[in-house]
């Protein structure tokens, strides 16, 4: 699935968010609106309908109140200027937030693994980058430990082989 960054409404801003928290929680298909209003509750302790997620989505509510705006930008974990309809000609790479960047980062991350589903250990470790605080870090490691020859394979072995017992000293 092709995901364009541009001209985006709310209505389909909520249902990709709705997508990738859907994979982000392992299951292989997009969170339903009843799911995200339970999720919400439980996680949050705060209440939003199933009806007005409904409405959103469908344009029926192009605009969102600020608690709700709010609400929703902590459990998606976006920024709340995210949660508005892009004006015309609207491209988001243009934007040089550091912030922005990490969220386009971390939502690449998960369009990557979504596309790599049928490699387990692959999809694993996109979402792993993804779900971490700081997923441009742990890019820029990767790409200093594959600049270091024999190192990377030399962190899998270590990391892949059980761990030694330490012989105590005498």
């Amino acid at each position: 699935m092709l995901i364009t960054y541009c001209d985006m409404t709310l209505g389909e801003k909520l249902r990709y968010l709705r997508e990738v928290e859907g994979t982000l929680r392992g299951l292989a298909r997009e969170l339903s609106q009843q799911e995200l209003a339970r999720l919400i509750q439980k996680e949050l302790g705060k209440s939003i309908s199933q009806s007005y997620l409904s409405q959103i989505e469908n344009g029926a509510r192009p605009h969102l109140t600020n608690p709700t705006r709010m609400l929703l930008a902590k459990f998606f974990k976006v920024h709340p200027g995210y949660l508005v309809d892009d004006p015309e000609g609207f491209h988001n790479e243009l934007i040089s937030d550091l912030g922005a960047m990490e969220n386009k980062l971390d939502l690449w991350l998960i369009s990557g693994a979504e596309r790599f589903r049928r490699d387990p250990e692959l999809q694993h470790a996109l979402l792993a980058l993804a779900r971490h605080a700081d997923s441009r870090m742990c890019l820029i490691l990767a790409g200093t430990i594959l600049e270091n020859p024999g190192l990377a394979e030399r962190l899998m072995e270590v990391l892949k082989s059980p761990p030694q017992k330490r012989m105590p000293k005498s």
